[in-house]
């Protein structure tokens, strides 16, 4: 089954994203990997210190993504798989490409200011010339109306 693999982050259009990976999922056949990664400048400070940011860090994530779960379970019947990764994201991402074989689509959300659409899509963007997938870049302002229309 090929999958679509998104990233989850505290972003506005990460929800775009998710929407329109449930959506392509559920008309194609496919599944869900959502991607959560935590940077590592997160925990530089003490081991014990580290550790219970790193676990609340996880604990933060498993909260947010069991929303996005329950909606693509009732609303689209796509069960979709969580991985929370440590370090740098683009990093991540290609790794996550790279060992998992099933996923066929990396799904981002592109922001809406003035500044670009995002350090994330920036960063993708300049390596998909040497991606082994395509990726959909989705607008973060479009709606929900449109993102049906077109999935």
């Amino acid at each position: 089954m090929r999958k679509f693999l998104v990233v989850l982050d505290d972003s506005r259009e990460c929800l775009n994203a998710m929407r329109f990976a449930a959506l392509r999922a559920a008309h194609t056949g496919g599944g869900v990997q959502i991607l959560s990664i935590i940077p590592p400048e997160e925990f530089q400070h003490w081991m014990g210190v580290a550790d219970l940011m790193r676990a609340e860090a996880r604990e933060r994530i498993e909260a947010h993504f069991e929303v996005f779960a329950q909606w693509m379970r009732d609303k689209q019947g796509v069960d979709p798989e969580l991985i929370i990764r440590e370090g740098d994201p683009v990093a991540e991402i290609l790794a996550q490409v790279k060992e998992d074989p099933a996923v066929g689509i990396l799904v981002l959300g592109a922001g809406t200011d003035k500044s670009g659409p995002g350090p994330l899509v920036t960063a993708m963007t300049r390596s998909s010339g040497s991606l082994p997938i395509p990726i959909t870049i989705v607008p973060g302002d479009m709606s929900k109306e449109r993102l049906e229309s077109i999935t």
